[in-house]
């Protein structure tokens, strides 16, 4: 086992892109059609290369890291007075994750569960440990969408074990106030981490809703300006993110509001109950920014369809303008083009001998065009 004694040098990891899509997820649960309740398979993409745990052990005056070498170590730390939090980040060793959760005595539904990517956010309660599953949304800048990935915590009474499915996530607040012992968290039992994981995410929930604003708000100039067929296809992203957000939103709401509301729930003191109800506010001022996002987008396509109809009308406006300009250019020469003389018609039609008939037609043709020209624009058709 590797120890670090503080945490004073330790390099934390940086958020990173995490991918997610509907249609693979609902292609991957298939994977479980059939077996029985609580067997073992990995449902989701393998995001890590091999799987990585780290363990952070604190309390009032001391903090260390540990990075062990097999699983089975971690249940060291279930019965220390200390406070233990083990993250691990990958999902697709199954050895590994289930001699990890053999240790802390998981129900074999729980290690189904955490190796199941699929799963809405859920609030399980057990005799000694807490299952809370959540959904962490991070904003990718490269292919500006939002990247989704599931993180699974268990509460304990002096340990929080959190599960992710790649390294990289929007802990690396609450690791610097355990390693510099700012705030009270340091002070605090397990169950004031778990509030400081949950509220980092859902933190993180306004600022990928901020960056989606700044895209609604580009996507409605280029709707005002000049929409094009590209503009639809990133509504359509647009919409189907608000979708998957609003899906990790609103279970989440429900989660919350049953650690404070349940009174069964030993392992979550009243003392937590005050943040978490400030969490909970939080989570609904995320969903009604969430609704508003997505009735813009539902209006952005209003806005699309009745744009390109206008410019429609607009194009069919110029061309029967000039449908309507050559209209009596055409009656005048076909006057003038029915090949009548003096000598073969009993009506006199001079301008077919003149001299200076062709040019008169052609004048007689561009002032009829001209005062057309002018009585459009007075009209304002134009």
């Amino acid at each position: 086992m590797k120890k670090i004694g503080k945490l004073a040098g330790l390099k934390l990891p940086n958020l990173s892109q995490t991918a997610g899509s509907m249609f693979r997820i609902l292609k991957s649960s298939s994977l479980k059609a059939g077996l029985p309740p609580g067997t073992l398979v990995h449902v989701g993409a393998q995001m890590a290369e091999e799987i990585k745990i780290t363990i952070i052990n604190y309390d009032r005056e001391s903090c260390e890291v540990v990075y062990p070498d097999n699983p089975e170590e971690c249940a060291a730390y279930r019965e220390k007075d200390s406070i233990t939090w083990i993250n691990v980040d990958g999902l697709h060793q199954i050895d590994v994750i289930e001699k990890l959760c053999t240790g802390f005595n998981l129900h074999p539904l729980t290690v189904e569960d955490i190796l199941n990517t699929t799963q809405r956010p859920k609030l399980d309660i057990f005799d000694d440990y807490i299952f809370l599953v959540i959904r962490m949304q991070t904003y990718n800048s490269d292919s500006r969408q939002i990247d989704m990935e599931q993180v699974s915590l268990v509460l304990g009474n002096n340990y929080l074990i959190s599960f992710q499915e790649k390294e990289g996530d929007t802990f690396d607040g609450v690791r610097h106030r355990i390693r510099n012992s700012k705030g009270r968290i340091r002070k605090m039992k397990a169950d004031y981490l778990a509030y400081a994981l949950l509220d980092s995410v859902i933190d993180n929930y306004f600022l990928v809703l901020e960056k989606v604003g700044d895209e609604i708000e580009s996507m409605e100039e280029e709707l005002l300006g000049d929409p094009k067929p590209e503009t639809l296809h990133k509504i359509h992203i647009l919409k189907r993110e608000m979708i998957l957000l609003r899906k990790s939103v609103w279970p989440l709401r429900e989660v919350i509001n049953n650690l404070i509301r349940d009174e069964e729930i030993e392992l979550v003191s009243e003392a937590i109950h005050f943040y978490l109800k400030d969490l909970y506010d939080h989570t609904i001022q995320v969903i009604d920014t969430v609704e508003t996002f997505r009735d813009i987008i539902a209006g952005m396509i209003d806005i699309y369809l009745s744009s390109i109809s206008n410019r429609m009308n607009e194009v069919m406006k110029v061309l029967t303008i000039f449908a309507a300009i050559f209209i009596p250019l055409t009656f005048i020469a076909g006057i003038y083009g029915m090949n009548f003389n003096q000598e073969s018609s009993p009506l006199n039609m001079p301008e077919l001998n003149w001299y200076y008939g062709y040019p008169f037609a052609l004048g007689l043709m561009l002032i009829t065009a001209g005062s057309m020209l002018v009585y459009f624009k007075r009209k304002k058709w134009f």
